[in-house]
């Protein structure tokens, strides 16, 4: 009798939490049935995002423990005093650290920032965490670094920086004046508060740790192998602090790994290959091609399969990067703001969430798709 209420309780705890996690429910699903279509392989995982991903968490985990993002929001409060200038600083921020250490990680980086905030100053984050994450995706298009797909389509067309600069730079321009206007439909809330001094005890771990984003980083340019950050990182975590180990949101990890398997058993279907082959010698269609195959695969393996079928750079280049609003898979840096945006919400926020992050991000799609198709290809 004792086992059987026990199996029920830790029954009814997993399929509370599931329902908690419908993105990685989703991602499973669609991992499992397109694997009865086409044969799943290892390869499809992207090891160094996984592991990058689960090291960012831990550094920002150890950030968050020892209250230095708590500083930073103590500070960016008593500076400025209303909610829209907080919301123009985040989304900025956001905005131009992607074009440096990529859509993800500024992510991971500014929107716990944002939630903290929130909390302080007893505003809604919502706006703002959707405005930091098409934030992210458009400031990443403007450099190589900025993003997987334009560091693979620089290398495969054996790109300038100068040209690959001229035709991104517009695209990056619209996008800071898109964000600029979206911001003012921030309700402008003054805010009054008293706030503490938030005192940092352990300064030698604060150093510890920032140096070790630095590491962190260094293995997303490739200047050190991710393989030995992860060694690293984990080494200094379990010296350190190892309960930050029991914090990382491994069901956003295991979302991934998800998406990477659908996305990779999708693109290898024989029917997706002979689109590409029909289509991907006219530029227009090259363009809206890879906008529209991005909200199904999303834009990084949408880039790696259409560049195999088309000499048309431009046009893939600017469709990834534009193909990266929209759904919430179009672009997964997406997926990292939506999982740490409703781990701090009610059910009722998260839902919201998914309607306000739609309807921005397929108004900034539609815009951005007719705007930089009448200025470059029309």
């Amino acid at each position: 009798m004792f086992n059987t209420i026990s199996l029920k309780h830790n029954t009814t705890n997993i399929l509370n939490k599931l329902k908690n996690e419908a993105v990685f429910v989703l991602a499973m699903v669609l991992a499992i049935v397109s694997s009865f279509v086409s044969t799943p392989k290892i390869g499809y995982i992207d090891f160094k995002v996984l592991f990058t991903l689960f090291n960012l968490m831990l550094v920002v985990g150890a950030f968050k423990y020892m209250k230095i993002l708590d500083k930073i929001a103590v500070g960016l409060l008593a500076k400025f005093n209303n909610s829209r200038k907080i919301s123009f600083i985040l989304i900025y921020l956001t905005f131009f650290s992607s074009m440096l250490i990529t859509n993800d990680v500024a992510l991971i980086t500014f929107v716990p920032l944002a939630l903290i905030i929130s909390k302080r100053a007893t505003i809604s984050p919502m706006k703002t965490v959707v405005f930091q994450t098409l934030a992210a995706n458009i400031g990443s298009g403007l450099t190589p670094m900025g993003s997987p797909q334009n560091l693979f389509i620089f290398s495969y067309y054996n790109l300038t920086a100068f040209r690959f600069l001229e035709i991104m730079l517009p695209f990056a321009i619209l996008g800071a004046v898109w964000l600029f206007t979206l911001n003012l439909t921030q309700k402008n809330k003054k805010l009054e508060f008293n706030l503490e001094g938030i005192v940092i005890k352990n300064n030698f771990q604060v150093l510890i740790f920032c140096a070790l984003f630095i590491f962190i980083l260094l293995s997303v340019f490739n200047i050190i192998n991710y393989k030995l950050a992860t060694l690293v990182t984990i080494a200094a975590v379990l010296l350190l602090n190892k309960n930050l180990l029991a914090k990382v949101d491994y069901f956003l990890l295991l979302t991934f790994v998800g998406f990477f398997i659908f996305i990779g058993n999708i693109s290898s279907l024989p029917l997706i290959e002979h689109y590409a082959k029909e289509l991907l010698q006219n530029k227009a269609a090259t363009y809206f091609s890879s906008i529209i195959l991005s909200q199904v695969v999303s834009n990084v393996p949408c880039s790696i399969l259409l560049a195999n079928f088309t000499s048309n750079w431009r046009e893939l280049l600017l469709g990834v990067n534009i193909g990266g609003l929209g759904t919430l898979i179009a672009s997964l840096a997406s997926v990292i703001s939506y999982k740490l945006y409703i781990n701090e919400s009610t059910d009722a926020e998260k839902n919201r969430y998914l309607s306000c992050f739609t309807f921005y991000n397929f108004i900034s799609l539609l815009l951005f798709t007719f705007i930089i198709y009448f200025i470059f290809i029309f």
